[in-house]
């Protein structure tokens, strides 16, 4: 367990999410997966966390770890054609993981998963919160539609909006 890190997720409030995920920040997050959600069969979640219990911290919880609960725990795994994928932010950690369900094993190489994390990071480390959000929206709806294209009359089965805790 690195200090270091324990008090990044003792220091790191929900100001911080605030500042990176003000209200515009979000409602442009919200209409990016509204709008990807348009152009295939798949649902995405995101979710924004400024910092772990430092309890958890300190026991060196990792924000991988972290993400697989927040799948479960939003039921992004229990979609109809097990095609959910979470988008997941840590602010304290400045790490950005992504879930998704086991529809897309042996579609969807780990990768390109990587690859759209890797954008995100860039553009948050220029501050570029909503740019990255919103462009790592339309990459994951990119990869989905390629597996899962949009089933007219298909119902919506998570919510849209970011999840913010």
């Amino acid at each position: 367990m690195s200090l270091e890190r324990w008090f990044r997720h003792v220091f790191t409030g929900r100001r911080a999410l605030v500042r990176a995920f003000p209200p515009r920040t979000l409602a442009a997050i919200e209409q990016a997966v509204t709008e990807s959600e348009q152009g295939h069969g798949g649902e995405i979640r995101f979710a924004i966390e400024h910092a772990l219990d430092p309890a958890e911290a300190w026991a060196g919880k990792t924000p991988r770890t972290r993400a697989l609960e927040v799948f479960a725990g939003l039921g992004v795994w229990d979609t109809e054609l097990n095609n959910g994928v979470l988008i997941y932010v840590l602010l304290a950690d400045h790490d950005v993981e992504i879930v998704a369900d086991r529809g897309f094993n042996g579609r969807v190489d780990l990768a390109q998963w990587d690859a759209i994390c890797n954008l995100m990071e860039a553009k948050f480390a220029l501050g570029e919160f909503e740019a990255g959000s919103v462009a790592a929206v339309r990459e994951v709806g990119r990869l989905i539609g390629e597996h899962y294209p949009f089933v007219a009359g298909a119902r919506n089965e998570l919510p849209n909006r970011p999840m913010t805790f």
